[in-house]
C-alpha cells in the first residue's frame, strides 16, 4: 500500500462522507416535516384556541415556508446550533448532553467486553474447525443471535431480577448516576452484548479459517514458523477488516441510543430522549438527535473503512 494510494482513498472517503452528511440533513428535515400532527396544536393544550395556535406558529416560525426553515436550520447546524426545544425552550444540545452520558457508559462497557470475547471465541472456533468446540460455539452464537433483544431482556429480568433477586430489574431511582450503581448495569450490558458478540465471533471465525487456508499461510508453515505466530501475526490481521466494520456498526448502534434496551430498563439515555421527543412532537429535538446519529454513523464508517483498507488494501472495502 503506497502513501499516494492511501491519500487517494482517504480523499474519496472524506468526499463521500461530506455528501452523506448533507444527505442526512436533507433526509432528517424531510422526514420530520412529514410527521403527523401539528406541533403548535400540541403546545396549545387540550382546548386549543385558533388565535393561540396562530401565535405559537408565528413565534416558532412554523408559518414560514419549509425551504426557508431548512436554510435557517442548516445554517444553525454549521454554527453548531441545534436549535431549541419547542416544549421546554432548552437547547437541543443540552438534551443530547444529558442523555449521552448513560448511553456512552453502556456502549463503553459493552465494547470492553465485546472485543476480547468476540475475538477470543472466533479464534478458538477457527483453531478447532469442525470439532466439538467449533460446533458448540457456532450453535450457541446462532441460537443467541436469533433471540430478539426485548425477549432476552424480559427473560433476564424474570430470572435474575424477579425470581433470584440477584440484580435490580430496572435503573429507576438511579438517575444518570449509573456508574455508582454497577448492579443496575449488568442486565442492560448483557442484552446489548448478546447479538454483537455473536456476529463478531462468526466474522472472526470465518476470516481466520479463510486466512489459515490461504497459500501464504501454507508457505509459512513450510518454513517452520510456529503455529501461534501464524495465527496471530499472519491470519488474524486478515480477519480484522470485516471485524473492524462490524465493530463500527456496533458502536454506531450503541451510541445512537438502543431504544429497546433503554426503554426496558428505564435508562435515561439518548434513546429515551428520542422517544420522549417523538411523543411530544418536539421536532427540533428529533431533528437534532437524528443529525447527531447520522453524523456519528458517517464518521464511524469512515474510520472502519480506513482500518479495513489498512489491513486489506486490495479489498477496497467500504462499510
Amino acid at each position: 500500500m503506497t502513501d499516494s494510494g492511501l491519500r487517494s482513498f482517504v480523499a474519496r472517503r472524506l468526499l463521500l462522507g461530506v455528501m452523506q452528511t448533507v444527505a442526512v440533513v436533507l433526509l432528517v428535515f424531510a422526514l420530520t416535516e412529514a410527521l403527523p400532527g401539528d406541533a403548535a396544536v400540541a403546545l396549545a393544550g387540550d382546548q386549543p384556541d385558533p388565535a393561540r395556535i396562530a401565535a405559537i406558529r408565528e413565534s416558532l416560525h412554523l408559518d414560514r415556508p419549509a425551504p426557508e426553515r431548512l436554510l435557517d436550520w442548516a445554517a444553525g447546524l454549521l454554527r453548531g446550533d441545534l436549535d431549541t426545544s419547542l416544549t421546554s425552550g432548552r437547547p437541543v444540545a443540552r438534551y443530547i448532553a444529558d442523555g449521552f452520558g448513560p448511553t456512552l457508559l453502556l456502549a463503553s462497557l459493552t465494547l470492553v467486553l465485546l472485543v476480547p470475547v468476540g475475538f477470543g471465541l472466533g479464534v478458538l472456533a477457527a483453531r478447532h474447525e469442525g470439532r466439538l468446540a467449533d460446533r458448540l460455539i457456532s450453535s450457541v452464537t446462532l441460537a443467541v443471535y436469533a433471540v430478539p433483544e426485548f425477549a432476552l431482556g424480559v427473560l433476564l429480568v424474570t430470572v435474575l431480577a424477579l425470581r433470584l433477586g440477584w440484580l435490580p430489574p430496572t435503573a429507576v431511582g438511579y438517575g444518570t448516576d449509573l456508574l455508582g450503581h454497577p448492579a443496575a448495569l449488568v442486565l442492560p450490558v448483557l442484552v446489548l452484548l448478546s447479538r454483537p458478540v455473536c456476529s463478531l465471533t462468526r466474522l472472526v471465525r470465518a476470516g481466520m479459517i479463510d486466512a489459515l487456508a490461504s497459500p501464504y499461510v501454507a508457505q509459512a508453515r513450510r518454513y517452520g514458523i510456529p503455529g501461534a505466530r501464524i495465527r496471530y501475526t499472519h491470519a488474524l490481521p486478515n480477519a480484522l477488516a470485516p471485524a473492524a466494520q462490524q465493530l463500527a456498526r456496533t458502536v454506531d448502534w450503541l451510541l445512537c441510543g438502543v431504544i429497546v434496551v433503554e426503554a426496558l430498563y428505564v435508562i435515561p439515555g439518548l434513546g429515551t430522549v428520542l422517544l420522549n421527543a417523538v411523543a411530544e412532537r418536539d421536532v427540533p429535538v428529533v431533528q437534532g438527535l437524528a443529525v447527531v446519529f447520522g453524523v456519528l454513523t458517517v464518521v464511524l464508517n469512515l474510520g472502519a473503512d480506513l482500518v479495513a483498507y489498512r489491513f486489506a488494501p486490495r479489498a477496497g472495502v467500504a462499510a
